[in-house]
């Protein structure tokens, strides 16, 4: 009798934890099926118009201004409308990607839909006829700014981690490219991204430190003559060597008087790379908050800079993120996830350049 009792118990268990996954299969609330339809439409939509400026392209049609502002718009909305999917179903976080996107924010199943994004832009984005470019592109980077930073009274240590620094900015304006055109703007081009206002304030920068720079490195002045003579006449953003030069002079050298200071605050270069973005994408808070002796703390709640911080990819997918009206630079560091696998490649290119 006693065997009896305890296998109906046995069996009893088995149904139980047969039956639970089961009975856990709910019907998805109403919450969850309208986050699924609208990102099932947002990818519907990102795979329209990849379709649509790929054909284009191949058919040889004008493309219509700013071509690549519809690209972006609909991969923030799939990006955007994925974690809001994952917020009110975490079971659908999956895998890691390669592009080293946080799992709640993107399907990795869709990788190869990103990778068409990134081949389209290149179309879009190349050089124009005439450009000047570099044999080595990279390398032009970390003189410049290894040269300008002593220029400002840096130590050769400090002048270095500003050469890795810049090489980061480079990546993250144009993941490494040079003489690129913009396809989400008219104003801004060249390997550093620049307007033709600021090309200009950092020719005039230059020309105050050119003499300075040529007695520390007479090599790399003599490269500047040949090259400032191979753009004369031509709009100098598409010159990598001095769009390279006018970009740093414009928003980051005078920084880099701060390098000592901010290494010892910052010591991930990848988070010194970050901070030296946000200058190019934020300059007065982001200077604010080097000045307030507590940068990480320090919050910005404007919403005109929660807008272009948006807009450069930072708190700008989800209802979450995108619903917040302030945050400290700690917060913003964090959330500038987008840029991380771009200052990995930096860094990694600055330790070839290095080794040779």
């Amino acid at each position: 009798m006693g065997s009896r009792r305890l296998a109906a118990a046995a069996l009893a268990a088995v149904a139980f934890f047969v039956a639970a996954p089961v009975d856990a299969q709910k019907a998805p609330s109403p919450q969850q099926s309208a986050a699924l339809a609208t990102y099932e439409r947002a990818l519907g939509d990102f795979k329209s118009v990849l379709a649509e400026r790929r054909r284009q392209i191949e058919a040889k049609q004008p493309l219509p201004n700013l071509p690549g502002q519809a690209l972006y718009l609909a991969r923030v909305a799939v990006i955007s409308s994925y974690k809001d999917l994952t917020d009110v179903t975490p079971s659908r976080i999956g895998r890691p990607n390669k592009f080293e996107i946080p799992p709640a924010y993107f399907d990795a199943d869709i990788e190869p839909l990103v990778e068409e994004y990134g081949r389209l832009f290149d179309i879009m984005e190349a050089p124009p006829a005439g450009a000047q470019s570099s044999p080595t592109p990279f390398k032009d980077v970390v003189d410049l700014a290894v040269a300008i930073a002593r220029a400002k009274g840096l130590a050769p240590e400090h002048a270095e981690t500003a050469g890795r620094i810049s090489l980061g900015l480079f990546f993250a304006e144009t993941n490494g490219k040079q003489n690129v055109r913009n396809a989400r703007s008219n104003t801004y081009m060249g390997s550093f991204q620049t307007g033709p206002s600021e090309d200009r304030n950092g020719r005039r920068k230059w020309e105050k430190i050119k003499a300075d720079v040529a007695a520390i490195d007479p090599h790399l002045s003599a490269r500047n003559d040949r090259e400032e003579a191979r753009a004369r006449g031509t709009d100098q953003r598409f010159n990598h060597w001095t769009n390279v030069r006018n970009g740093l002079m414009n928003a980051h050298a005078d920084l880099f008087r701060e390098i000592p200071g901010i290494v010892k605050t910052l010591p991930d270069p990848i988070d010194q790379m970050k901070l030296f973005q946000l200058i190019q994408i934020v300059p007065t808070p982001t200077r604010s908050a080097l000045k307030s002796g507590d940068l990480l703390n320090y919050r910005v709640s404007s919403p005109r800079i929660m807008r272009y911080l948006r807009n450069n990819s930072i708190f700008a997918f989800g209802q979450a993120d995108r619903a917040k009206t302030s945050a400290s630079y700690r917060e913003i560091f964090a959330a500038m996830w987008l840029f991380n696998r771009k200052f990995e490649k930096a860094i990694a290119k600055y330790a070839e350049i290095k080794a040779r």
